[in-house]
């Protein structure tokens, strides 16, 4: 199904949500948390991307965000990652993985033989302080209201550490206030 969610005014903060295929909990292990936390880095240091919150879940990532041509570097960044959790997958022997990957594959999609993330990526354009806080919030609270954890700043792969340990251990984020 191809995605509605178009990104309206290039030039705004968005709040963007990516997906793994048929919500496969395909990003855990630390070595695929690290490369999607490197991946966030490089786009950051490379292509533009400016991050101001995020949180990797099992299954997807929410980001606030913003870059010249989003549209563009997101993609970019899940064609990358894509192809990372592929070798990943295979280095590690997890041939269920590539199994689903393969089988949940769209039918439009003919350069490959596996689908790793849904279409899209849902932007939604920032439009007052009001609604950038309760995203960020919102952002935050994803592995509490999992179960995961039980204060925010203890999920590793989240910016919340950043925000309330000013801990930029595991990725430096750029500042929305300056």
């Amino acid at each position: 199904m191809r995605s509605r969610y178009k990104i309206v005014d290039s030039e705004g903060i968005h709040f963007l949500t990516s997906s793994i295929v048929a919500w496969i909990p395909a990003l855990i292990g630390r070595d695929i948390l690290d490369m999607m936390v490197g991946s966030f880095a490089f786009c950051r240091k490379n292509k533009g991307l400016k991050i101001y919150a995020y949180v990797i879940m099992e299954n997807h990532f929410h980001m606030v965000a913003e870059a010249p041509e989003l549209g563009k570097v997101i993609q970019s960044l899940k064609r990358h990652t894509a192809a990372e959790i592929l070798r990943l997958a295979e280095c590690s022997g997890r041939s269920w993985l590539l199994d689903e990957f393969a089988y949940r594959k769209a039918q439009h999609k003919q350069s490959s033989e596996h689908q790793i993330w849904q279409e899209g990526f849902h932007p939604q354009l920032i439009q007052t302080d009001v609604m950038l806080h309760q995203k960020i919030h919102y952002i935050h609270e994803n592995p509490v209201r999992r179960g995961w954890v039980e204060t925010p700043e203890h999920w590793r792969y989240s910016s919340a550490r950043n925000y309330i340990l000013e801990d930029h251990s595991v990725m430096e984020l750029d500042c929305l206030w300056e």
